[in-house]
């Protein structure tokens, strides 16, 4: 990729954590932003179509790379615990910008991204695997239930949080394990 390409995305994404750290997503202006990453507008509009695609694209790659850094997914059915105690301490690492990205009116976007991408991975590991309703039900209550209870309870002890998580995670996961 271009260097120049590059160094603007950088400059956007650092001045969009800025600027999203201090203020709601919606409360964030395209021009606002230019002036904070020292572009102009039609620079913006040359990578997105606006704020929300900003901010939803730095949410993606938040996601994804928590997801991509757990070693072993085609364990996630066999060894449970050591792939929720992966992806909690590549959650915990990424703790501070998951709060900035999905604050406000975002927290929501979290859980089904997160859904969303966990699915890609589980399907380039179990090709044949195809979700049931009761299993996107499942996926839906554990992925939303941990993200609530991580981060809600975080403060009274980490290791307490995460063998707990793991505990409830394991038996989520083995009743949605391949077929």
């Amino acid at each position: 990729m271009d260097l120049r390409i590059t160094k603007t995305r950088a400059a956007v994404k650092n001045a969009f954590l800025e600027l999203r750290a201090e203020k709601p997503l919606e409360k964030i202006t395209v021009k606002e932003l230019s002036t904070a990453a020292n572009i102009n507008k039609a620079t913006f509009y040359l990578h997105y179509r606006d704020i929300f695609d900003l901010s939803e694209k730095l949410e993606r790659e938040l996601i994804s790379e928590c997801l991509r850094s757990v070693p072993n997914t085609s364990d996630i059915f066999e060894n449970v615990s050591e792939f929720v105690r992966s992806l909690s301490e590549s959650v915990i690492a990424n703790e501070e910008l998951i709060k900035v990205l999905f604050n406000g009116s975002r927290s929501n976007n979290f859980a089904d991204l997160f859904i969303e991408e966990l699915y890609k991975i589980i399907g380039e590991n179990f090709p044949e695997y195809e979700p049931t309703i009761d299993d996107k039900m499942k996926m839906t209550f554990l992925v939303e239930g941990t993200y609530h209870t991580f981060f809600r309870y975080a403060d009274q002890g980490i290791d307490k949080v995460l063998e707990l998580l793991e505990e409830l995670s394991a038996g989520t996961i083995v009743s949605i394990r391949k077929k």
